[in-house]
């Protein structure tokens, strides 16, 4: 192992350590300063723990570098001061926390003037942060004495490191008491009310932002909190406070009763859509609800729905004024004005107020016709698919939800059919089968004419199914039949319906169940050619495919109409498979077996001329002109003259070809090498080390003999040079037309190959 030979180098910074004058600028420069305090170097940790070491340390996070400083430098000292800190090193954690005076200048970075320099920030949050986790009861008390605390935090709100640190204070407090203490700490200092006042017209866009975004945390922590601590009996007194009417109404009062802003007025939405998720929590388990308590998650605050019902009317005038938007030109035309984000979270948050499915919320939308201005506007902006899928989620809460409890009437007949107001007011007042039929009937008169499919035609076709579908089998179905068939829908528009729902509706569907059994065609098919460029492709919204604009031959089935027939009686392939398995394992299965192991280790012996037994290899050859051979191996002396040639076997003995024809090679002419692969060769008389050869030039490439030549002579010999790794070794190719054989040789090891080459005749 290493540590015998002690390998282990000594760092240099315990060297630079040793000298009476070092600085600690001296020691950030060590490359190896991070890693050797994670690492809890002895000389380090005391040196850092200097009273003036740890001053300089927070200064370095908290005031701004000097303007001399090169700026790729600039942040150099203060990043590395903001890792040394926050390395965990417990005994660093214990004087940052419990040295007042040093607490009291890492807190006087909170006490600049806005705005704050979001790096410097950073390293602040990260150090405080760390210190929280770490030494939570000396932090929370520190804190609590600075009565100026709150209001800095809610100042430079605008900064998300100091937005990060608020959230932390919420999260990483450990004991639970100990966290509960700070939440009425926190509540009792108003920092709700505090954040709540920073969206508002007046403020910057970052604090809209930020303060929101809290907002919106600590409405999740605090609801996914109450789940994973069982046995509180307090309530999270955040939480409270931010679902009150009071804080609900001052909260719509801000983006309302003064100047509009759309970053205040989609802060403001985003908090209230939180505020209605009736969503689960965000872990596993802690699912059951104590006996006597419901579930907040699972239902919205009736306060948050009183406060927001009289502010309905505002935000239907903001789907019909919304806060000035320039003209925006767009590839197909132009939008004045575009949909703009406002209008795109008042739809949004019409959704999550019909999701509550509330007697007052709906009848007030009903008076105000707030679905009849939505549906104009999924209409008209016939690109933008974020409007049309909530459009979609709205109409399909309303055709699938059950009446409100209220929206009953009052009636002595127990068999009264129980009606949803919203469904009456979509069938009758929005005219929604009337809508969807003159969409259908306008887009295909469109395409038609050589025009675009709509851009909300996918999620229109899923309406529509969603009608019929509700129809059949929803708990509204009686309802939607009645007002289908009733006179408010004129017979025209009856019989319209029933042609569409069975014609262009079925056809739709039936291509947009592909059966994926033919999908080949839609690739081989050269007729499905189109050209992207003429904007024959459109992205279905529903089907989030890409379609050709004209299809042609392209099979579309229901794949419920594929019938599979599976013979499930295998047990002859079975059988057959373990019969060949068996056959062709059984050869290295056989235990009697005499062959010898080709991979077992063995001593190579050389054994003498007459016991040595001759191993030859031989091909047979079908073809003319196919050279083949027979190769002897005996162990020579490396300066052993050349092998004589073997005699060529007889051909009417063995069926060998007849060199009577055999075409010497010119001196004068060159071999032509039918390798594919070009070789640096040299041309050489017979020297087996290659010692005394005159060299030609290497790259010649040489040429082998044609039956037209004519030009001979007895001997012609080719020698090279091959390294193979470590090992050099000579080979040698001698060519006698006399003898009418070849003579192969090769030098290595004091090993010498002989191989005679000879040539099929068929």
């Amino acid at each position: 192992m290493f540590w015998k030979f002690d390998l282990h180098t000594t760092s240099h910074i315990d060297t630079l350590l040793e000298k009476e004058d070092v600085t600690l600028t001296e020691v950030m420069d060590e490359d190896d300063v991070l890693q050797e305090c994670k690492a809890q170097n002895h000389k380090l940790v005391d040196f850092l723990l200097r009273p003036q070491c740890m001053e300089d340390l927070v200064t370095f996070i908290t005031q701004e570098p000097s303007t001399d400083v090169e700026e790729k430098v600039k942040y150099k000292y203060p990043n590395i001061s903001c890792e040394l800190l926050t390395s965990d090193v417990s005994q660093i954690n214990d004087r940052l926390g419990e040295d007042e005076k040093l607490l009291m200048k890492l807190y006087g970075f909170l006490q600049n003037e806005p705005p704050l320099n979001p790096l410097l920030a950073s390293f602040f949050s990260k150090v405080l942060s760390i210190l929280i986790g770490r030494k939570p009861e000396q932090i929370v008390d520190f804190l609590r004495k600075q009565e100026d605390f709150v209001d800095l935090m809610i100042k430079h709100i605008g900064t998300s490191a100091i937005m990060d640190l608020l959230l932390r204070m919420l999260t990483c407090i450990e004991p639970q008491q100990l966290r509960q203490d700070v939440l009425n700490w926190l509540n009792e200092e108003k920092v709700i009310q505090r954040l709540v006042d920073m969206v508002q017209s007046s403020q910057d866009e970052d604090r809209h932002s930020n303060a929101s975004q809290s907002l919106c945390e600590i409405i999740r922590l605090s609801r996914d909190q109450m789940f994973q601590v069982q046995g509180c009996s307090e309530p999270d007194p955040l939480l409270a406070t931010l679902e009150k009417y009071e804080t609900v109404e001052q909260l719509l009062s801000n983006i309302f009763d003064k100047e509009k802003n759309e970053s205040a007025i989609v802060s403001v939405i985003q908090i209230l859509l939180t505020l209605f998720e009736t969503r689960r929590p965000a872990f596993e388990g802690h699912m059951e609800c104590a006996p006597g308590m419901s579930h907040p998650s699972f239902s919205v605050n009736h306060s948050i729905l009183e406060a927001v019902r009289p502010r309905l009317k505002d935000f239907h005038q903001l789907l019909l004024e919304p806060p000035k938007k320039n003209v925006m030109k767009t590839t197909w035309g132009v939008l004045d004005p575009p949909v703009g984000n406002t209008r795109l979270n008042v739809v949004r948050l019409v959704a999550s107020l019909l999701q509550s499915n509330t007697q007052s919320i709906n009848t007030e939308l009903i008076n105000l016709n707030t679905l009849g201005v939505i549906l104009d506007m999924y209409f008209k902006y016939i690109w933008n698919n974020f409007l049309h899928i909530q459009v979609e989620i709205c109409t399909a809460m309303i055709l699938a939800m059950p009446p409100a409890p209220t929206d009953i009437q009052p009636d002595t007949e127990q068999e009264h059919a129980r009606e949803s107001i919203l469904i009456k007011h979509l069938f009758q007042k929005c005219q929604f089968i009337q809508r969807i039929i003159d969409a259908w009937s306008s887009n295909e008169k469109e395409q038609a004419e050589g025009g675009r499919r709509r851009g909300y035609m996918g999620h229109l076709t899923r309406i529509a199914n969603s009608i019929v579908h509700n129809c059949d089998k929803g708990p509204n179905g009686p309802q939607i039949q009645q007002l289908i068939s009733s006179k408010d829908l004129s017979a025209e528009d009856r019989e319209k319906w029933e042609a569409f729902i069975s014609g262009q509706l079925a056809d739709t569907n039936k291509r947009n169940t592909v059966d994926l059994v033919n999908t080949h065609h839609i690739h081989s098919s050269s007729d499905d050619e189109v050209d992207f460029k003429d904007s024959g492709f459109h992205q279905d919204s529903s089907l989030q495919q890409v379609r050709p604009k004209h299809r042609h031959n392209i099979p579309f089935d229901r794949i419920s109409d594929i019938n599979f027939s599976l013979n499930t009686n295998e047990s002859a392939n079975i059988a057959l498979f373990e019969a060949r398995c068996n056959e062709k394992i059984q050869q290295f299965e056989d235990a009697g077996s005499d062959e010898e192991d080709i991979w077992d280790q063995k001593d190579v012996t050389f054994a003498p001329e007459a016991q040595r037994r001759p191993r030859s290899a031989k091909h047979t050859c079908r073809h003319k002109n196919i050279l083949l051979w027979t190769a002897n191996f005996d162990d020579i002396p490396m300066d052993t003259a050349a092998w004589s040639a073997s005699p060529a076997t007889s051909n009417s003995e063995t069926g060998w070809a007849d060199f009577s024809n055999f075409t010497p090679v010119s001196p004068k002419d060159p071999l032509r090498c039918n390798s594919p692969v070009a070789m640096e060769t040299s041309i050489e008389t017979l020297d087996p080390l290659g010692v005394n050869t005159p060299m030609q030039p290497e790259g010649e490439m040489y040429k082998c003999a044609s039956e037209e030549e004519t030009t001979c002579s007895e001997q012609r010999s080719i020698t090279e040079t091959v390294i193979n790794g470590s090992m050099k070794e000579t080979v040698s190719l001698t060519v006698d037309a006399k003898t009418e054989t070849a003579v192969f040789k090769r030098f290595a090891n004091h090993i010498h190959t002989k191989m005679t080459l000879q040539t099929c005749a068929k």
